[in-house]
C-alpha cells in the first residue's frame, strides 16, 4: 500500500484539530540531544499550513523548540493516525486574557503522513478527563482557545 503524504493538513484534519485532542508533539531535548515527547490538548489547527498550541513558558518543549525548531506531532484520529511534521516558533508574551501563564506556538506545517499500519483503522479516539475543578477547566479551556483564534 503506498503511503500517503501531503503537504498541508486535510479539511478532515483541519475539522478534528479545533480543540479538546489529546496530541503527541515530538521535539529533540536541548540538552542531551534525545528525542522527547509531550502530550498537549490546548491545540487548534487554524488553517491547512498553520496549528497552533498553548504552553506554559516555563515547559522544556519551548527550550527545546527554541534550540531546535524541528517538530512532529502524532494526530490519533479521524479513524487514522497522522504524523504532521513541521518547524515551531514560540512567542515571547503571555497570552492575553487568560488566567494561566501560557504563550502559544506556532507549528508550520511541512508534511502530513497517514501512518497508521496496514488494515486497520480507528474505532473510537483516545479520550481523557480533567481531573481539577470542572469549572476552572471550563474557564481555562474557553480563555486559551479565545487566545489562540485571535493569535
Amino acid at each position: 500500500m503506498a503511503e500517503n503524504i501531503t503537504t498541508e493538513l486535510s479539511q478532515e484534519l483541519l475539522n478534528f484539530l479545533q480543540g479538546e485532542k489529546l496530541l503527541l508533539l515530538h521535539t529533540t531535548d536541548h540538552e542531551t540531544g534525545v528525542p522527547n515527547v509531550a502530550a498537549i490538548s490546548w491545540a487548534l489547527a487554524i488553517g491547512p499550513k498553520l496549528i497552533r498550541f498553548a504552553i506554559d513558558p516555563r515547559s522544556r518543549v519551548v527550550a527545546n523548540i527554541n534550540k531546535d525548531p524541528r517538530i512532529s506531532l502524532a494526530v490519533i484520529g479521524p479513524e487514522s493516525t497522522y504524523s504532521i511534521s513541521g518547524t515551531a516558533k514560540s512567542d515571547t508574551e503571555n497570552l492575553q486574557g487568560v488566567a494561566l501563564k501560557m504563550i502559544k506556538v506556532d507549528i508550520t506545517v511541512d508534511e502530513v503522513r497517514d501512518i497508521m499500519f496496514y488494515g486497520a483503522k480507528l474505532s473510537t479516539e483516545p479520550a481523557y478527563v480533567k481531573t481539577y475543578d470542572p469549572k476552572l477547566a471550563e474557564k481555562y479551556d474557553s480563555e486559551v482557545y479565545t487566545a489562540l483564534r485571535k493569535g
